[in-house]
């Protein structure tokens, strides 16, 4: 199978990484999060080629992850904001940020800190039971066929 096929699978995995398994996708989609819409600021902060990076933006801006906004006229200014399907994606760049700052560290601790804003505490994201509310790892789940 190519990888282009990817996204045809029966498979929740497969056909998310379809969309976001792509190196430069996961570090446009860590600058939205930042706040970061408009390209040249994208390009500045991942490092990506301008071809790669357009390529990038438009595949997302198609898979409706982001939402390509004209913010100038006359020359047209494009900006790059994230759409509701693209801001559910947040828990899945936090947790690839802490998977990170606990298996990748080079010695200096975490380069950022979240912090919840509500009660101004450390943000500890844990994967929790959406019935009883108690955390869960990978052996504390069963999965079945739907």
């Amino acid at each position: 199978m190519r990888w282009s096929e990817i996204g045809g699978e029966r498979c929740s995995v497969a056909r998310t990484l379809s969309v976001i398994g792509e190196r430069w996708t996961m570090l446009v989609l860590r600058e939205s999060f930042r706040g970061v819409r408009r390209f040249e600021d994208f390009q500045a902060n991942t490092g990506a080629s301008r071809p790669v990076l357009a390529d990038r933006l438009r595949r997302l801006t198609a898979d409706d992850v982001l939402r390509r906004h004209c913010y100038a006229e006359k020359p047209d200014r494009f900006e790059y904001r994230l759409t509701a399907k693209g801001l559910e994606l947040y828990p899945v760049i936090v947790s690839l940020m802490t998977w990170g700052d606990r298996w990748m560290d080079d010695g200096n601790g975490p380069p950022l800190r979240l912090t919840h804003l509500d009660c101004d505490g450390p943000l500890e994201p844990t994967l929790a039971c959406g019935t009883c509310g108690s955390p869960v790892t990978a052996r504390d789940v069963r999965a079945t066929p739907a």
